[in-house]
């Protein structure tokens, strides 16, 4: 298992380049910060609208969608899945922000289609302690967006269920397709 604090080989090893990858982070952050003003926004997204999508980093979401800063709340996990953290989020997201809408993106070639829960099992033999969590692996794609689809539609936390749509995003073309949720 790889760690954050490991150096990676290869072509990678350029990123790194005389530091660790977070060092790297913070000296881009101080240039962004030298350049930066404040937007004088509110915390409340400007389109009233929550997009929950897998963490992979081949999606760009904001230029994916045409979205700009402040537009939306973004909540982002492995696969894109409806947990109770992501419950959560939308929750004060709605109740407390404003949003009205939700969107949830899953996407092709996702991680959690070549894992299975047995990975907690895994996890369980190396490090002694099972964990909490759910690895919510699945094997359509398709299938998960409509379960994750009724997971918000059906939460009692949520005051607006009525704009819920959940999309696939092909990681080869950039393209969305909308999943039926029947």
């Amino acid at each position: 298992m790889t760690t954050s604090a490991s150096v990676p080989a290869g072509p990678e090893a350029a990123i790194v380049a005389g530091g660790t990858v977070t060092d790297r982070l913070v000296e881009a952050n101080e240039q962004y910060a030298a350049a930066f003003a404040d937007p004088g926004m509110d915390a409340r997204p400007v389109l009233r609208v929550a997009v929950v999508a897998c963490m992979d980093a081949r999606l760009d979401l904001h230029a994916a969608l045409g979205l700009e800063l402040g537009d939306c709340h973004t909540v982002r996990n492995a696969g894109g899945v409806v947990t109770d953290d992501v419950i959560r989020s939308l929750t004060i997201s709605q109740r407390k922000l404003g949003t009205r809408s939700v969107v949830l993106i899953h996407h092709t070639g996702c991680g959690l289609e070549a894992i299975t829960e047995d990975f907690r099992t895994d996890l369980e033999m190396e490090v002694g302690q099972r964990p909490a969590w759910a690895v919510e692996a699945f094997r359509d794609v398709d299938q998960d967006v409509r379960q994750s689809m009724q997971r918000v539609r059906t939460s009692p936390f949520l005051l607006h269920t009525d704009d819920v749509r959940g999309f696939v995003f092909d990681v080869k073309t950039g393209l969305l397709r909308e999943i039926d949720p029947a």
